[in-house]
């Protein structure tokens, strides 16, 4: 169940056969293996931030598969989890184009109370195996979801970081809507086009530009 209007979506879904064999195998993982995030916070990402809130919206893959490290917000750790690569390289990016020095824990929670959608198309992940569960469905229910989005009036920001995040381009057709792409931060390839990107600034010069409050990125969350 999710608080809010995605509901309808995950409501429509679950009457899917595939979503129903998703649900089964994801009971038996649980059950028999260690699977993040927690159960409950599977569905984090769209908890916090509604369909009519969303401004930005930052695709991520899966979620960490360390232990304690996913929430069920893409790139987000718990507050006291020390940060991830990517993570340093998109605070790196942030002190780049903001002059300032980021001081903030890895709980980014606080960017999607101010509208930014932290989605993994993959919304589960076995421990220390990362895309162990990217065969399992999942991209089904969050391509609708992006469909949904494209389908939004209201201005948002794609942030597409990387060849996977990219896939979701056929999806977005809106012209009310900004696509924003580059490298992803991995410390594989943030060198390649992540670092010098200006997507941060971009975002907000496109929302103020529609008439709508900048995310507030470099703030502490502590």
């Amino acid at each position: 169940m999710i608080h809010n209007e995605w509901n309808f979506i995950l409501e429509q879904e679950c009457a899917k056969p595939y979503m129903q064999a998703l649900k089964k195998l994801l009971a038996a993982e649980y059950k028999t293996t260690t699977v993040y995030p927690p159960k409950d916070q599977i569905f984090s990402a769209l908890e916090l931030t509604s369909p009519s809130q969303v401004k930005v919206v930052i695709l991520g893959q899966d979620p960490y598969h360390g232990p304690r490290q996913a929430h069920g917000l893409a790139f987000s750790v718990n507050p006291e989890i020390p940060l991830p690569p990517s993570l340093k390289n998109i605070y790196k990016e942030l002190e780049a184009e903001y002059h300032t020095s980021v001081q903030r824990t890895g709980d980014l929670r606080d960017w999607a109370r101010q509208g930014v959608l932290l989605l993994n198309p993959i919304l589960t992940v076995r421990e220390h195996q990362p895309l162990s569960h990217q065969k399992i469905g999942w991209q089904l229910f969050t391509n609708e979801i992006l469909k949904a989005l494209n389908d939004l009036p209201q201005p948002i920001v794609f942030i597409l970081w990387g060849a996977k995040a990219r896939e979701a381009k056929k999806f977005l057709t809106n012209p009310n809507h900004l696509i924003l792409e580059s490298a992803h931060p991995s410390p594989l390839s943030a060198s390649r086009g992540f670092f010098g990107s200006n997507c941060f600034k971009k975002a907000n010069e496109y929302l103020e530009a529609h008439h709508e409050t900048p995310i507030r990125w470099t703030e502490s969350n502590q």
